[in-house]
């Protein structure tokens, strides 16, 4: 027995520093998934993000994606471990005063500092002016903003894609969410590349005034009939890189291969990995996986199975 033990201690430890190997090797990104929102089916904050961070550790690409959601104490990771080593960082979250990050901008300018990439997903795109909003510019090269920015429910046709890796291996397509526009972007588009684009209908907002559903910088945009870019990325100064993708309303559209495939090609870019031609690949969710993890008590009126709901959503 004492021959051998020396054999079985090495063993357990080659194995134990193989795995460590293995695990730091792997691109670490992390989801900060926020509270609870706008009902079943709909900012599923958590479900989403654990749907998206299930397919980039599924992709063959070694990530390893983990999310950090808190629903008794929902905002920024308390505990700063869970930031250690990671490439990229994606909030899905309520914006403008709740965003989560407002309170942590130097937090975060320091993980860009390193290279650490920044996403934000649907309403988590949208942050106050002053030092957030500046911050905004800087990580992910726009932002929502009050007055101007809108956010209408429509289906807008992405026809033509850029040259880049966020659009490897996606094709065009169409589909209906709540897509914001009119974004405040970085002065001049610096270091900015817009990814989905699309014209809107002339009479797609309403006339009268409205902080989010209808503003006059909105509505003259609109008149004019500027493309309007609804997800972008950002590369920065300091060498780190960002992303803004304002769909993310409907939990059901995570079906769409191409929106889910635009969404992980750009988690991916902004963590420095090199994106495949044909996208990361992920796997069809199923109806019952896109149920699983819901913040609220089941809903059929919202899923897009149910006829009705579909035909309301259209309108």
């Amino acid at each position: 027995m004492k021959v051998n033990r020396p054999l079985t201690i090495f063993s357990i430890l080659s194995i134990t520093l193989c795995t460590f190997a293995a695990h730091a090797d792997k691109t670490k990104v992390l989801f900060v998934a926020g509270k609870k929102s706008h009902g079943y089916f709909a900012h599923e904050h958590n479900a989403g993000s654990l749907l998206l961070a299930k397919s980039l550790n599924a992709s063959g690409l070694d990530f390893d994606a983990s999310v950090y959601h808190n629903p008794e104490n929902p905002g920024w990771p308390q505990d700063k471990s869970l930031l250690e080593g990671i490439k990229a960082v994606v909030i899905y979250c309520d914006g403008g005063e709740k965003h989560v990050a407002n309170n942590h901008v130097g937090t975060i300018d320091a993980l860009q500092a390193k290279g650490v990439g920044v996403g934000c997903l649907h309403y988590g795109v949208e942050t106050v002016d002053g030092a957030p909003g500046d911050a905004f510019l800087r990580w992910i090269g726009a932002y929502y903003q009050l007055y101007k920015s809108v956010n209408p429910h429509w289906t807008p046709e992405f026809e033509k894609l850029p040259d880049h890796p966020v659009a490897n291996g996606v094709e065009p397509f169409s589909i209906n969410d709540e897509w914001y526009f009119n974004m405040r972007f970085r002065k001049g588009m610096e270091g900015v590349t817009p990814i989905l684009s699309a014209i809107p209908p002339i009479d797609l907002l309403p006339e009268k005034d409205h902080h989010h559903n209808s503003t006059p910088d909105g509505r003259a945009a609109v008149a004019r009939g500027d493309l309007q870019h609804v997800m972008w990325v950002s590369e920065n100064e300091n060498g780190s890189r960002g992303f803004g993708f304002t769909g993310g309303h409907w939990h059901d559209n995570w079906l769409d291969d191409n929106l889910r495939k635009v969404v992980l090609n750009a988690i991916g870019w902004i963590a420095k990995k090199e994106i495949p031609l044909d996208g990361i690949p992920s796997i069809t969710p199923t109806l019952e996986e896109l149920k699983r993890n819901q913040d609220y008590p089941p809903n059929p009126s919202k899923i897009r199975e149910d006829r009705y709901a579909d035909i309301r959503r259209k309108k």
